[in-house]
């Protein structure tokens, strides 16, 4: 065929159209600004506000928290985007108008102004819920069904995800640590103006793709959300349900919670919908078989939940350890690695163990093996979360040594990315085979929310395994503070963020002595405890009874951080008990292990009983299609 006068949507590269290439680079692109802006996110927040490398200044729970919610919304996000491409615009529109957004949100998230954190934030929502959703299925749409070079096309597209999501960590943490967080996000806005440009000028190859959807089509024999809330308002006991539900959502943040109450309503609310929207189906579904599909299906959601819940710490607890407690320096280089440079092995993994972990997998079924989905997502979950073994030696080492080895996150990200090649690819594809078709379109909703909730549980895990911070304030002079901070001169006249290290025990008078560990002096005297609504003793009181179950003397006391940051005209800071932290990151590691083996292996043992409930829903799979719309370096599986 000549090339020259084929009309460009028809034209072919490498055996493939030549529309795969431009969505390949756009997407390459938009995970190259997603994922390094991820990669030093949780880390910008931390950083204090008077360091070398100012940023934010938030206590690790806080960063956490926000992670988890910015993580959870942008799946959330994805299922109005989607439904905006299906029913009004086309996905086309909505990944143009999607990529300006997150042009815009990178942007913004470059500027070093407080505004534009959580302004940059949102945008980067709205525009990942626009893009993300639509642009695999333009993938889709370039070949017509049948077609055999339809699944080869996804792998293609499949390296471009892996290939941006890899360099942009390594890209992005390199000049976040030598120049700025805000140069990182500013690179990371480069890659997004690159992407954008890639799809604004390759539209004429993709003229024939993710067109603004017919009106005149009556083929759509999906249920519209609006069909379903009337359904839902109009049952009784769905309403009365419903009704108990959101009045424990409005009525529980308010009686149990402190922070983020609005939020937290907000949140509950919408799991109530999503509750009772569930109910909904279910009660409308005619059929024994398709009420039992949908019992696994519920099932298939809960599995979503546990494996992100446990695999997101990546970004968020799993970084903070890369970068305060993990020794990241190479001797032979003369150079330490930045803690963002971990975020690129989970890509770099998925690119070299993705086709072996298939073929294992393959191999298993031709060897008429157990090799259905709910066995891989059991058996995902099971290895993903024996990666954190190695997390749990890692705290066992910190608290042997003051520094953990990076190895055992070496380790740790290969188990999580097997575990993930293992649940992830099938879990789309085999909640498409047990959705009751009329519902097909909501149960893909309901799937990224289900990766939303379980990328906001995994926020909660991150920050219920920090400590609660004593907070506290300097008290003392330049000069009294000159023998305990290094560079003491430089410091305080650029009013430098600083960390005093002290051996903290209980003395035979049984007053708290804090022992700088230089010096041998104590530094009670240079700071007071910050209160609120408690008195100065109260806060020490609290603090005593913290460590009193470690029982600390002068010979065995407990290693103990007073850390200042200079924030309006003050030196505030914290009291960091190192024992407390490790605890907690121990548990919650060890938990993690625990709860995801034993979740795994109950699934297992229920295989039988579930499969039967399928009624052969995998039996009639056709060969191949298990990976169709899979991003198998994303934790985004659309």
């Amino acid at each position: 065929m000549n090339q020259t006068l084929t009309p460009p949507h028809k034209r072919e590269f490498f055996g493939h159209p030549a529309g795969l290439y431009i969505l390949f680079f756009t997407e390459l692109w938009e995970r190259f600004s997603y994922y390094g802006m991820r990669a030093i996110l949780t880390l910008y927040m931390l950083a204090k506000v008077s360091s070398d490398n100012p940023g934010l200044g938030w206590e690790e729970g806080k960063a956490l928290a926000t992670y988890g919610w910015y993580t959870m919304l942008v799946y959330v996000v994805s299922i109005p985007g989607g439904i905006i491409a299906d029913k009004i615009l086309g996905q086309k529109k909505s990944v143009m108008i999607g990529g300006w957004l997150l042009v815009a949100g990178h942007g913004v998230l470059s500027i070093e102004q407080d505004w534009a954190f959580f302004s940059g934030l949102a945008l980067i929502v709205l525009g990942v819920g626009m893009l993300k959703p639509n642009i695999s299925t333009m993938v889709g749409g370039l070949y017509k069904e049948g077609d055999p070079r339809r699944d080869k096309g996804f792998s293609i597209f499949y390296i471009g995800i892996n290939v941006g999501a890899a360099i942009a960590a390594i890209l992005v943490g390199l000049v976040a640590k030598e120049y700025g967080w805000h140069y990182g996000f500013g690179l990371a806005a480069i890659g997004m103006v690159l992407g954008q440009l890639v799809y604004v000028f390759g539209q004429k190859y993709l003229a024939h793709v993710g067109n603004a959807p017919d009106k005149t089509n009556t083929q759509d024999q999906s249920v519209s959300i609006g069909e379903i809330f009337s359904q839902m308002l109009s049952t009784k006991k769905t309403l009365a349900v419903l009704i108990l539900l959101i009045a424990i959502s409005v009525v529980a943040p308010i009686q149990l919670m402190d922070t983020e109450v609005i939020a937290y309503i907000v949140f509950f609310i919408f799991l109530s919908i999503v509750v009772g929207f569930m109910m909904t189906v279910y009660h409308d579904l005619t059929s024994k078989v398709e009420k039992d599909r949908f019992i696994v299906l519920l099932l298939s959601f809960l599995i979503v939940i546990v494996f992100w819940g446990a695999f997101e710490q990546a970004g968020g607890l799993l970084n903070i350890y890369a970068e305060q407690k993990t020794d990241r320096f190479l001797p032979a280089f003369d150079y330490t690695i930045p803690a963002a440079f971990f975020q690129s092995l989970n890509p770099l993994y998925i690119i070299i163990f993705g086709i072996p972990v298939a073929g294992f997998w393959a191999w298993r079924k031709n060897r008429s093996k157990e090799a259905s989905s709910i066995f891989k997502m059991a058996v995902g979950v099971i290895v993903m979360g024996l990666g954190f073994v190695f997390m749990v030696f890692a705290t066992m080492e910190y608290e042997n040594n003051g520094e953990a080895a990076l190895y055992w996150l070496v380790f740790a990200y290969l188990l999580h990315t097997i575990g993930e090649l293992s649940a992830s690819p099938v879990a789309l594809s085999f909640i498409t085979k047990l959705a009751p078709l009329r519902y097909g379109a909501l149960m893909m909703g309901l799937y990224f929310a289900a990766t939303g909730l379980g990328n906001k549980v995994a926020g909660v895990i991150g920050e219920s395994s920090q400590a609660e911070r004593i907070e506290i304030e300097l008290d003392a002079s330049t000069e009294k503070l000159t023998p305990f901070v290094d560079n003491s001169d430089d410091v305080f006249s650029e009013n430098t963020a600083f960390t005093v290290e002290t051996n903290l025990y209980v003395d035979s008078n049984n007053q708290l002595q804090f022992i700088e560990t230089t010096t041998g002096e104590k530094v009670n005297s240079i700071f007071t405890y910050q209160v609120e609504d408690t008195s100065s003793k109260e806060v020490e009181q609290t603090l005593r009874n913290r460590i009193e179950t470690y029982n600390p003397t002068k010979e065995n006391p407990l290693t103990t951080f007073l850390k200042f940051d200079y924030k309006e005209g003050t030196y505030y800071g914290r009291v960091d008990v190192d024992q407390f932290q490790t605890d907690l990151e121990f548990k919650t590691f060890a938990g993690i292990v625990i709860f995801t083996v034993a979740f795994g292996v109950l699934v297992i043992l229920l295989l039988k009983p579930l499969k039967r409930l399928t009624h052969g829903a995998e039996e009639k799979e056709i060969e191949g299609l298990e990976t169709e719309g899979f991003e198998l370096a994303d934790d985004e599986v659309k």
